[in-house]
């Protein structure tokens, strides 16, 4: 068991979500990342679509001018998406897929089919000094597609070890430390993410390798019924237990 911190990013879309199903500005997405900083969080996610369906342009320079916590800008692999990141200079760019009739990010990144696409991108949001992550599978071909592309760090997939149950999770789980410790070998950064929740965030907290997880969804629904404030820390308290800290 690691008894370093574990970092949370906290993913804001959701929020946004909410404003935008009736118009106007509330809830109001930054007032909820300045939640989360008070809550404990150590960074914010959040994700402008090509559709716009959430966070829109005008959330990411509040977002990193106005919270005072890293921002982690996901994004698909675009020219529209790269300029906007080198316009805003967020801490953080994720390169994620993208496709316009999913509800949600549906797997990772093909960064071993998409390499020759994903360098030049790649090169640019590093040489602006912005810390490239790709979201991928768990996946060894995936993961040294990154290390070769130069991304410093990866966002492990998370969506089908938190959808399925039984003897296949313990399946999904030891694949997913298997590549957080290549990882490591390979001289990557180690993220997590996607439909984590009180019920299943301990044994990928527990994963020595990963030293951030962002999670999103669940938090913003959990704050429906108890705040957003008391959501998070239990969150961060499962963290905490999971790594010995508790």
């Amino acid at each position: 068991m690691s008894t370093r911190r574990l970092r949370l990013g906290v993913n804001v879309d959701h929020v946004a979500t909410v404003r935008n199903a009736r118009g106007g500005h509330a809830p109001c997405p930054v007032r909820a990342a300045k939640l989360a900083a008070e809550a404990g969080a150590d960074g914010i996610t959040a994700h402008l679509r090509e559709d716009r369906r959430h966070i829109v342009d005008a959330d990411i320079p509040r977002l990193k001018d106005e919270v005072g916590l890293p921002l982690n800008f996901e994004m698909a692999a675009t020219e529209e998406m790269v300029a906007l990141a080198l316009k805003v200079r967020p801490h953080a760019a994720c390169l994620v897929p993208e496709r316009r009739e999913e509800r949600t990010t549906e797997g990772g990144l093909d960064a071993a089919g998409q390499h020759n696409h994903l360098r030049p991108l790649v090169a640019r949001l590093r040489d602006a000094g912005i810390r490239v992550s790709l979201f991928i599978a768990a996946d060894m071909r995936q993961l040294e597609a990154a290390a070769s592309l130069g991304a410093p760090v990866v966002e492990l997939h998370t969506g089908h070890y938190c959808e399925i149950e039984g003897a296949e999770r313990i399946v999904e789980l030891e694949r997913l430390r298997r590549s957080a410790s290549a990882c490591a070998s390979l001289g990557l950064e180690c993220h997590a993410g996607h439909g984590l929740a009180y019920d299943n965030v301990e044994p990928i907290a527990a994963i020595p390798e990963v030293v951030e997880l962002n999670i999103g969804h669940f938090l913003v629904g959990e704050a429906i019924f108890t705040g957003l404030t008391p959501a998070i820390r239990e969150m961060r308290r499962l963290m905490d237990k999971a790594r010995g800290l508790a």
